[in-house]
């Protein structure tokens, strides 16, 4: 089952568990203490895609639910009850610790199917634009992540968050010429 929204969890091992039951994309918060660039890219994935709230059935995953609604408005939610999301040797709560099936349950009244979209972007792209394999891509990539709102990235993340954020075609190249711009006023 594919899920078009941005899913929000807690951590790594969220996102793990929730990819073993969905294709979906996360954005991890990292815990209760969320940062202003992970607020930012929340919001950016709830323009373009929608996002969907997934976090633990305790006291920080409620916090971090709230932080996140309080920011960025609109966004759907997925609930796991504390008895589906127990671990079962020890006292953890957690979405990591959720069933496929529970987890799948928890999001079937929350998602939308998504078209496999024509106009992705591809790797091949991104060493045209020299953002992976040039011996500028890293400062590249920093460069475009702030322009695009979607973060510092290395040359494996790069494509998969700008698919996530549905950037277009056009819009990478938009970018892409305001570097290139930048580049050559800084000579």
């Amino acid at each position: 089952m594919k899920i078009k929204e941005v899913i929000v969890v807690e951590g790594r091992d969220d996102t793990a568990r929730i990819q073993q039951a969905v294709d979906a994309d996360t954005i991890e918060t990292q815990g209760s203490a969320i940062d202003r660039e992970v607020l930012e890219r929340i919001e950016l994935a709830q323009q373009k895609r929608g996002v969907i709230i997934f976090t633990d059935p305790d006291y920080p995953g409620e916090r971090i639910r709230h932080i996140v609604s309080e920011h960025v408005p609109g966004c759907k939610h997925a609930f796991l009850p504390k008895e589906l999301a127990r671990a079962k040797h020890d006292k953890g709560i957690g979405v990591e610790h959720a069933s496929t099936e529970d987890i799948i349950e928890a999001l079937r009244g929350v998602y939308e199917l998504t078209e496999q979209d024509a106009g992705m972007i591809e790797k091949d792209e991104l060493v045209t634009y020299g953002l992976i394999g040039g011996p500028r891509s890293r400062e590249r990539r920093e460069k475009l992540g702030l322009i695009l709102r979607i973060g510092k990235t290395n040359g494996k993340q790069l494509l998969k968050r700008l698919n996530m954020f549905q950037i277009s075609k056009e819009q990478l190249q938009e970018a892409m010429n305001q570097i290139v711009q930048e580049e050559k006023d800084e000579k």
